[in-house]
């Protein structure tokens, strides 16, 4: 099954159609063999081998477990590379589903095998055709959960070794209907730091505070404290988050602890603010556990960036949904996401942009029964397809060639 519109009367909806049911089959296979995070070696061989099989340039082990394929056709200089992911999660699957994960623990649970599965689909036909001129490159990521597989690969020559004018990438959606489209131009998925504070003042008996430097209420006293962070030292007109989601210390009701430990998550939508953020947590830790006679250490490291879709990149990608899927077909009401990508590494390097096509009424991602739609994976596949030969066409970025349908 495949999700269309008026605009279907496409030689290239034909063409995959007529294999579509093949890489629903290679989904369910990677769906039941799931993979974590740099430990992608089946399926990176897999995609490996199928690249090579149609023609690609390969070059394997790329940032550890990740692969690039390389195709090139015709004299044009332009050159364009699309990325897919292919890391599993460490959540126990709940789907019941006859191709459920067989790997206790592990599951695709937020799509990517459907992402890998697309992607396949559309290097298949575009080598088939050869209908460009340029050089394509297809990006197959590992560890994109909390893995920063992007950021791996970009230390190991990415685009240096496979230079591209420009990136792309997109990721399924649930809640938006099936087969639409979303574009976010600018910042469109947060940043998000992982903030670890201990508290350490000075333990012992519950009855004897006054002997004590207790680091549960200057803790206490430090969530509460954080709650001001965003209301009170970020520009309302911006978004941040910061929440406590961990507080440990303590292992009895009448002992009171050496140290407490919390952990918090920040998301911005905007590079200076999550300096400021930092800045003001780092503040209120130290100052909180002073005033308690306590102390703080605080462990801040970066984690992925504020994703920013380039404007004109992303103009041009939503133009390519609209010449070849139809207005109808475009999600008007995506807003800014608080999740975050590590596509984001990417698109810090090279202009590009990000994009989103609906998974219709299903579990939400990272949900033990969330599964990818399969109906959407024809479309997805075509619409890589329809971008690589718009971009890879002898025209500008501004005005790409291609039949208008």
């Amino acid at each position: 099954m495949t999700v269309q519109g008026p605009l279907a009367i496409d030689p290239v909806a034909t063409a995959i159609a007529g294999f579509a049911d093949e890489f629903i089959a290679l989904r369910h296979k990677l769906h039941g063999a799931p993979e974590l995070a740099y430990n992608e070696h089946k399926t990176s061989a897999l995609v490996a081998d199928y690249l090579e099989s149609w023609g690609y340039e390969v070059a394997r082990n790329v940032g550890r477990t990740g692969v690039v394929g390389t195709l090139k056709v015709g004299p044009g200089e332009r050159s364009v590379g699309i990325r897919a992911d292919m890391d599993a999660l460490p959540i126990l699957e709940a789907t019941g589903l006859d191709y459920a994960s067989k790997t206790p623990g592990v599951m695709h649970a937020c799509g990517h095998d459907g992402h890998t599965s697309i992607l396949l689909a559309a290097a298949r036909q575009l080598a088939e055709t050869r209908n460009f001129s340029g050089t394509l490159r297809v990006i197959f990521q590992p560890a994109e959960e909390n893995g920063g597989g992007a950021r791996t690969m970009i230390a190991d020559g990415l685009f240096e070794r496979f230079p591209v004018d420009a990136v792309f990438g997109l990721h399924n959606w649930p809640g938006v209907p099936a087969g639409q489209f979303g574009f976010l131009p600018g910042p469109a998925m947060a940043s998000v730091d992982l903030v670890i504070i201990k508290i350490i003042g000075k333990g012992g008996h519950g009855a004897k505070p006054q002997q004590t430097v207790d680091p549960v209420v200057a803790s206490a006293s430090l969530v509460m404290a954080l709650q001001t962070v965003v209301s009170r030292s970020v520009d309302p007109l911006e978004m941040a988050v910061v929440t406590v989601g961990s507080i440990h210390g303590g292992i009895a009701p009448n002992v009171i602890p050496d140290s407490v430990e919390l952990q918090i998550t920040v998301r911005t939508f905007n590079s200076a603010v999550r300096e400021q953020i930092k800045a003001r947590i780092i503040a209120l830790a130290e100052s909180q556990a002073q005033s308690f006679g306590a102390r703080a250490e605080v462990n801040y490291p970066h984690g992925y960036p504020v994703l920013v879709n380039d404007l004109a990149q992303t103009e041009f990608a939503r133009q390519v949904a609209i010449r070849y899927f139809g207005e109808q077909r475009i999600h008007a009401e995506l807003r800014p996401i608080t999740a975050s990508e590590d596509f984001a590494f990417m698109l810090e390097k090279l202009p590009g942009a990000y994009l989103f096509v609906g998974n219709g009424d299903s579990a939400d991602l990272h949900s033990p029964n969330y599964d990818f739609n399969d109906a959407i994976l024809p479309d997805a596949a075509r619409y890589w397809v329809r971008l690589a030969q718009d971009y890879l066409s002898a025209n500008s970025i501004d005005h790409p060639a291609g039949e208008t349908l």
